[in-house]
């Protein structure tokens, strides 16, 4: 057994454990295989594992990637996408996770009517009022979602958010319940591109916290590789 494997059992034990003890069912938790610097043999490798759900923090990288590991597989863009790169990357995703500013919610809705089709938005949500993240803040969403609401060229499928690392996940739990509770929130509002489905929370150091307290969308990647190699 490789140790892509073998970290992936590990992994999906992991969700297993923490939907039984939140009472959740762990067919309603998508994992999210993140891809960055990773070569195509070990993203292949992943996939033959029935991983289905890649995710790329960079647009070039997603591109380059994209037609070597070919069909059957559905792309997330997880990382800040810069408005410049929307055009490369509107119609080839599944979800961008990113959404974080009205600008950049402009451009996608313009390019996505270019293409005669709506794209799949996260608003990325800075939970933690880090200056090093990108994200609206949370007092600032419910004016957000009114802004963007006759997007037509946008359909939002949820909230994102990227907490602070820890040591101890169990400090972040605070931070995911707020989440939960916002995405409750903006699911009950009446808004026309709104509809309100994906909480993407929790990565390698604290996805079980996340899950625990309403994630159904996790990005793990060092979990599943190991520690990256940057050089």
């Amino acid at each position: 057994m490789s140790v892509i494997e073998q970290n992936l059992n590990h992994i999906q034990d992991n969700i297993k454990a923490s939907c039984e003890k939140s009472g959740r069912n762990p067919f309603d938790i998508t994992l999210i295989g993140v891809t960055k610097t990773i070569d195509t043999g070990r993203i292949s490798e992943l996939v033959s594992f029935g991983i289905k759900d890649l995710g790329e923090n960079r647009v070039q990288e997603l591109l380059e990637k994209e037609p070597v590991i070919g069909s059957g597989v559905n792309w997330h863009l997880i990382g800040h996408l810069q408005t410049n790169k929307v055009k490369s990357i509107v119609g080839k995703v599944k979800l961008i996770h990113s959404l974080d500013s009205l600008r950049l919610a402009q451009e996608i809705d313009k390019q996505a009517k270019l293409l005669n089709i709506s794209a799949n938005v996260l608003i990325e949500i800075n939970i933690a009022a880090e200056k090093s993240k990108f994200g609206i803040n949370p007092d600032e969403l419910n004016d957000f979602l009114e802004e963007i609401a006759n997007y037509s060229g946008l359909a939002v499928k949820g909230l994102m958010c990227v907490a602070p690392y820890v040591e101890k996940p169990e400090e972040n739990r605070d931070y995911f319940r707020k989440m939960r509770q916002m995405f409750v929130d903006s699911s009950a509002k009446s808004l026309n591109n709104i509809h309100m489905q994906c909480l993407s929370m929790g990565m390698t150091n604290d996805y079980e916290i996340a899950i625990e307290e309403g994630a159904n969308i996790i990005r793990v990647g060092t979990g599943i590789f190991g520690e990256r190699d940057y050089t």
